[in-house]
């Protein structure tokens, strides 16, 4: 592990408890793994310090998320600490009696994981969840809260599947900050977030670890925010049994594409004056209004917007995933249902969509070659004899070992479930793909290997793509057009080369 450091200024008090307080984390020489499987962490070392904002770095499957889980005495099942030692705030946390170990979590220290959404119970508010975990759960300690994160106050009414991945990664932080903590732990807090949102969230954190002297460490692929905020940087290594995407050019803008014959009028999927509303307890919130899209056959199509603007919303509605309150649907000209229950088999097979949350397509009690092996027994696109080769072609197309059937959705990095989710998608074989901040995770070099992937299927297979992303130069890069999502509406945004590129990072930034 690399280390390195640099001051922020903070006042002079301030500085002095930190130099004089012991650091509130400890790290000692840590390595996990899994009985007779890979090692999931390699020897490591850190120190936290009061005040101060540590970033976590390295390629996917460098083991990020499993050293904040081991901060908080959660290893991902079976797994076991092969050397080294973890105190936090005094304690050894692996020798905690359960009752100690909930103690902490819930007073002293606080997680937010890569996939809150899935930590949200969708059956409260958003407020309601706050409170539940505050130790001010008064109404306005909870409306102070969500405004400090961002959160618009009506969203207070409701619940998380209401609200975007952004809005739930924000409510994850609200909770966490509701606790008061001693320490917080972040895995990818700006992932799928937009760039002023993202500065914000940034300047947030800032302020928690100044004002309020929290050590604050997050595990980050983005070099903005590494760059913007944290004191201290820590580069985990790739354990050396752990697999990494294969080495790929960087598409140069300008690139010939392969985007198949000019599209007729009706081709492909169109979507007209789409009205999506949630409603609470007499709260309604529009997600979707009066919104048109069309994706043309072969097509690369970049959804770009700012979160809670509807763009997960309305790949979810195309998905067939939530029904449109009003408006139409058609595939190549033909009426097509509103959700997927309706519609035949080889419409459910043509149209995937990968959410922007994995484990939302990879069940945690499955391998992931159960997992991938499902869509193929269900719409039959091999034998059942060539199903186990098929898996294992669909993992090494996303980079990933054939071997990695074998596992569990937990043995795995955020990254690498990522593109597990993708082989999932595409198993069906389908004309058009749905990705939900598919590369909001991922280093950029994953990233980069994902997206020429995609591309690579688009030119062989004729595939569609519709692209939602708050990483600007990779959707320009990648596809044909950029649509603008805000308030609920779609906008034409233009070309995503030349002119047209300006013209889309000028509506970004609207």
């Amino acid at each position: 592990m690399t280390t390195t450091g640099r001051s922020v200024p903070t006042p002079q008090d301030t500085s002095s408890a930190m130099t004089d307080s012991p650091p509130p984390v400890t790290v000692t020489d840590l390595a996990i793994g899994l009985p007779d499987g890979p090692a999931l962490l390699q020897n490591t070392g850190l120190s936290l310090r009061t005040g101060r904002i540590t970033a976590l770095t390295g390629p996917s499957g460098s083991g990020k998320t499993t050293l904040l889980r081991a901060l908080i005495g959660d290893l991902p099942s079976g797994a076991q600490v092969t050397s080294g030692s973890v105190e936090v705030l005094g304690q050894d946390v692996f020798t905690l009696a359960p009752d100690a170990l909930r103690a902490l979590r819930r007073h002293r220290i606080a997680y937010v994981g890569q996939d809150p959404g899935s930590a949200l119970n969708p059956r409260m508010t958003a407020g309601q969840l706050i409170a539940e975990v505050a130790t001010d759960p008064t109404p306005r300690a909870v409306a102070a809260l969500m405004t400090e994160c961002r959160l618009p106050a009506e969203l207070a009414h409701h619940r998380p599947g209401a609200l975007s991945g952004g809005q739930q990664r924000r409510l994850a932080l609200a909770r966490a900050l509701a606790r008061h903590p001693d320490v917080l732990l972040l895995d990818e807090p700006t992932a799928g977030l937009d760039s002023a949102l993202r500065d914000e969230i940034v300047a947030l954190l800032r302020r928690l670890a100044t004002d309020r002297g929290i050590a604050v460490i997050l595990a980050c692929h983005d070099p903005q925010v590494v760059e913007s905020c944290a004191d201290t940087v820590s580069t985990l290594r790739a354990p050396a049994t752990a697999h990494t995407a294969p080495g790929t050019p960087v598409r140069k803008p300008g690139r010939a594409r392969t985007a198949g014959p000019p599209a007729a009028p009706d081709d492909g999927l169109r979507a007209a004056r789409l009205d999506v509303a949630f409603t609470h307890r007499g709260h309604t919130h529009q997600a979707l209004k009066e919104a048109d899209f069309h994706a043309p056959p072969g097509s690369a199509t970049g959804l770009i917007g700012p979160s809670g603007s509807g763009k997960t919303t309305l790949l979810r509605t195309l998905a067939g995933l939530q029904k449109p309150d009003a408006g139409t649907l058609t595939w190549n000209g033909r009426p097509l249902p509103g959700t997927a229950r309706k519609r035949n088999r080889d419409q459910q097979r043509r149209i995937q969509l990968v959410p922007q949350n994995p484990l939302g397509a990879l069940n945690p009690a499955r391998t992931i070659g159960a997992s991938l092996t499902r869509p193929l027994q269900l719409h039959r696109t091999v034998s059942r004899s060539e199903m186990p080769a098929r898996v294992g072609e669909l993992l090494e197309d996303v980079g990933l070992p054939a071997d990695f059937a074998a596992r569990y959705p937990h043995e795995l990095s955020g990254g690498q479930r990522q593109r597990a989710s993708i082989a999932r998608g595409l198993a069906t074989e389908p004309d058009l793909l749905l990705c939900d901040e598919v590369t909001s995770a991922l280093d950029p070099t994953t990233a980069t290997a994902v997206m020429e992937l995609l591309t690579r299927l688009r030119g062989e297979r004729g595939l569609t793509l519709v692209l939602v992303s708050h990483e600007l130069d990779l959707v320009t890069a990648y596809t044909d057009s950029l649509h603008l999502l805000r308030e609920g509406r779609v906008h034409l945004a233009g070309e995503s080369e030349s002119e047209g590129e300006n013209e889309g990072v000028a509506a970004q930034r609207a």
